[in-house]
């Protein structure tokens, strides 16, 4: 069984998700688009320390597996995902699956099948000529638009309608997630909470050196263009070093950036649930230890019940 551990940013994932898995001796699989990043530390919460618990280490996996600049897909996602879970399962351990990038997430929970689509040049190049409204109207003749990140921006929506081209000439090219019964957990705030944890959240990462770590990325050569495609800390940062942007104009915006992003994480959560997904929330106001008391409780019972699925 896949246990998954979501919920907006700063309500304390990592260290629910690395607690239950000393208790289950289960491995993490972190289900964050950019924490796969190498140099991206501080701005995307990797949290490493969290692992280290004082008698040992919990292994997490996808996290530091590309280069900061490199392009990551769901597609990838998914494959490194299947390779890392045979992993772990083959040497006799659980997983949790732990995240809050709700494309990724959903992907596994509900067992996308994604075509591998090649880059096509000349199929870009003919839809040159149509409008967005055009090429959105093609994208929901050919599959139903659950997913408005593909429509947002010019890029995207062509690179969709590139996917779905290919899937129907291609029925075959898809990924393969093997079988697994799933535990969905969430944690949950009061929203006033999760604005006051965003805030000082901020304070800290920007305290800790996050301004230096993406001037570091743009030092090495990281392109501003990508840097500021990451969004959030890596857009506003980035602004404020290469921009007439000032500290003051970096922090109000990306604090107010974050709130609306983790507005946008539940929504997403919400829409999984109205999609059949079976979301436990839990209170993320009790002690770490209450908490981890009662997400093995409800994982180790929904082992033992095979109708969970």
């Amino acid at each position: 069984m896949l246990l998954t551990i979501l919920g907006p940013t700063a309500c304390g994932k990592t260290a629910l998700a690395v607690a239950v898995a000393d208790r289950l001796d289960a491995e993490i699989i972190s289900a964050d688009s950019r924490q796969v990043f190498r140099g991206m530390d501080i701005g995307t919460g990797k949290d490493i320390e969290e692992y280290r618990l004082p008698h040992r280490t919990i292994a997490c996996h996808l996290i530091d597996i590309r280069d900061a600049g490199e392009e990551y897909n769901l597609y990838q996602f998914q494959n490194d995902f299947v390779k890392a879970y045979r992993d772990i399962t083959g040497r006799g351990h659980r997983v949790v699956m732990c995240g809050g990038t709700g494309m990724y997430i959903e992907s596994i929970v509900r067992g996308y099948q994604l075509p591998d689509a090649p880059v096509d040049a000349n199929y870009r190049e003919q839809l040159r000529q149509y409008s967005d409204e055009e090429l959105t109207a093609r994208l929901a003749s050919l599959v139903k638009l659950h997913n408005h990140t593909d429509t947002e921006t010019r890029d995207r929506l062509v690179r969709a309608l590139e996917i779905q081209e290919f899937k129907q000439q291609n029925p075959d090219a898809f990924t393969r997630l093997p079988a697994m019964r799933h535990l969905v957990v969430g944690v949950s705030f009061p929203r006033e909470e999760v604005v006051a944890r965003i805030g000082v959240r901020l304070r800290q990462r920007l305290e800790n050196g996050m301004v230096d770590e993406v001037k570091r990325l743009l030092d090495s050569g990281v392109p501003k263009e990508r840097l500021l495609k990451y969004g959030l800390e890596y857009k506003h940062i980035t602004r404020y070093l290469t921009e007439d942007y000032s500290y003051d104009q970096m922090f109000e915006n990306l604090y107010t950036d974050i709130r609306r992003f983790s507005k946008r994480q539940m929504t997403w959560f919400r829409r999984m649930e109205r999609n059949g997904v079976d979301i436990h929330w839990i209170d993320g106001m009790q002690e770490l230890n209450s908490k981890t008391d009662e997400v093995v409780n409800l994982f180790l019972k929904s082992e033992n019940d095979k109708s969970v699925c």
